[in-house]
């Protein structure tokens, strides 16, 4: 049976890891390099892309599965991270939108909002 809910998928990459022995070099320092390195995985698919490309990118069925492909091993290494850490992901997510929001109160609609120049140095709420 197949669980697609964050814990179910936890506990089935646990057992792959298990499975083959893997547990020794799932530690927190480790699984946050790989994830890294998926990230980056992921990024190279768009690297050279205008942004008209990247938005189209689902529409070439070989880039899809490239993509989905490497979202897949992000959230892997972020769920296996996340439960040798024991941080349940939702709730920290949660947590971090509720933060946001104080953090970046909303101003008037976003058609009103001014342009900026430096918008592209701001610091934005993934930080």
């Amino acid at each position: 049976m197949t669980e697609l809910d964050v814990a179910g998928l936890q506990r089935r990459l646990a057992d792959f890891a298990a499975a083959r022995a893997w547990q020794p070099y799932h530690t927190p320092k480790n699984l946050a390099s790989a994830l890294s390195v998926e990230a980056a995985e992921l990024l190279e698919i768009f690297q050279w892309l205008t942004p008209e490309e990247a938005g189209r990118v689902m529409a070439d069925p070989d880039q899809a599965h490239r993509v989905t492909d490497e979202v897949a091993d992000v959230l892997a290494y972020l769920l296996q991270f996340c439960a040798v850490l024991g941080i349940d992901p939702l709730k920290a997510l949660a947590a971090k939108i509720d933060r946001n929001e104080l953090r970046f109160p909303v101003r008037g609609r976003p058609s009103e909002a001014p342009e900026r120049a430096d918008a592209n140095t701001e610091r934005h709420s993934s930080e």
